[in-house]
């Protein structure tokens, strides 16, 4: 009897839940509302699609086992994705003071446009499996309370019921999930949203000659000081180009979409380098600026009950902060729990969603406390305030990368983490304690660890006399 697969969104989470699914089932279509672009373009679906994505080596790897017959990371190397050694190639102020950087490269993270990077995919996806991809917005799921039969859908041509074996929904951070497991008599779904009210703006530059290898630079925002914060990005994309992303919090700290505005914006961080980067800098396109920036998750394993053959992943199920750059490899990682449970039970097999949803919540929990656990510290965040607990582990989380400042152990355990190759566990290795406890072995860098050339690229693009 043939079997069919229905996954709800063709972006990344739900391109990556197709390819697991083709491996056992006879077939699978993909819905979205979208007219989906035949290359690496921006499309509407995507609110953060123009701002800046980190590709962690963790949600990489995930993405690797999914896709068999091509590897996306060579794909998308010779599309012109950037590869960063996180100990060498990355400069970054945190609120602790500068990372150093360090011969031995650690993790390794892709920088990328989103477009490129879920057009990769989805070529990839379709090129090595059957998957199929149908212009359509789900309206409803069928089914009971038991069971989930399929999707109404709406098309072109009308409404209709679209049969499924399985469903999967991948449709994004405006999921309609809750109203439809209401609908089906689920109704004690629990939501949390953290909401620092960050706005991302966002411009490309053409990479300056000479500038071709000038590190990834990043100001991180600074959430202790009890003010609103500000961060700023320079990372190298496809193209030759250059995309600088500001951030800021509620209450004054918000980027400005005007072009002069978003200079001076720059130059006022913490530090001003990404600003005296771009101040010479040719801009390619207008300001970007998206406010789809909360942390909201579902607490979809927590149900009472929870119908079979029914999956939620990616941002359907959690949606972070981006300035953590957490969520692709969040979704990448649920992809691959789904995967790894269909190689152990049948795909309608009794249990088998209910597994998944747990097993995914996993990832999403760890990505959650690391976002939240900062977010909450934003004057006038919204959901969610420092508690106790939040106090103490916020005070060995500051010393800890106050001494990766100038250790190579405790460096070594934040790349770890931050990379999402292992959980948050890792920084409570005796080896990563110890480091904590006995504090920087090295003294604070004066400035941004920047080599003799690194620094001449920056002199010579410096337009604002400092």
């Amino acid at each position: 009897m043939s079997r069919r697969a229905v996954v709800i969104g063709a972006g990344l989470a739900g391109m990556l839940a197709a390819a697991a699914l083709s491996t056992v089932a006879d077939e699978v279509v993909v819905l979205d509302r979208d007219e989906l672009p035949d290359g690496p373009e921006h499309r509407k679906g995507l609110p953060q699609g123009r701002h800046a994505h980190l590709l962690m080596a963790g949600g990489l790897a995930a993405m690797e086992d999914l896709v068999p017959g091509v590897s996306i990371r060579e794909h998308l190397l010779a599309a012109g994705a950037h590869e960063i050694p996180l100990g060498s190639g990355m400069v970054a102020l945190t609120p602790e003071g500068w990372f150093r950087r360090w011969r031995h490269t650690g993790p390794r993270m892709l920088t990328c446009t989103r477009a490129l990077l879920d057009w990769a995919v989805r070529d990839a996806v379709r090129a090595h499996t059957g998957v199929r991809i149908r212009r359509a917005q789900a309206l409803e799921l069928t089914g009971s309370r038991q069971r989930v039969t399929g999707v109404r859908i709406s098309t072109p041509a009308g409404e209709e019921e679209l049969s499924a074996d399985f469903v999967v929904d991948a449709s994004g951070r405006g999921s309609r999930i809750v109203k439809w497991l209401a609908e089906l008599g689920i109704s004690d779904v629990r939501e949390k949203t953290v909401d620092a009210g960050l706005v991302n703006a966002t411009r490309l530059y053409r990479t300056p000659e000479g500038a071709e290898h000038f590190p990834l630079t990043i100001v991180q925002a600074n959430p202790y000081l009890g003010r609103p914060g500000r961060s700023g990005m320079m990372l190298p994309i496809e193209g030759d180009r250059w995309m600088v992303s500001l951030a800021g919090t509620r209450g004054g700290g918000e980027p400005p979409s005007d072009p002069e505005a978003f200079l001076r914006y720059a130059l006022d961080l913490p530090d001003p380098i990404v600003g005296r980067l771009v101040s010479g800098a040719e801009p390619l396109t207008d300001v970007h600026v998206s406010r789809s920036t909360s942390n909201h998750r579902r607490y979809l394993e927590k149900t009472r009950h929870w119908p079979e053959r029914l999956v939620v992943l990616g941002d359907a199920l959690a949606t972070f902060n981006p300035a953590y750059g957490q969520g692709m490899s969040v979704a990448a990682m649920g992809a691959g729990v789904l995967s790894r449970e269909l190689r152990r039970s049948p795909l309608t097999g009794a249990g088998l969603a209910r597994r998944v949803q747990r097993a995914a919540a996993g990832s999403v929990e760890a990505a959650w406390t690391m976002a939240v656990s900062q977010d909450v510290w934003f004057p006038g965040t919204r959901g969610g305030s420092p508690g106790v607990a939040d106090r103490l582990v916020t005070a060995y989380t500051r010393r800890m990368i106050r001494t990766a400042t100038g250790s190579f152990t405790a460096a070594s355990a934040v790349w770890d983490v931050t990379s999402m190759t292992t959980g948050p566990t890792r920084l409570l290795r005796p080896s990563t304690v110890l480091a904590t406890l006995s504090g920087p072995p090295l003294p604070p860098a004066a400035g941004a660890p920047l080599t003799e050339a690194e620094r001449a690229v920056l002199r010579g693009l410096d337009r604002t006399g400092s």
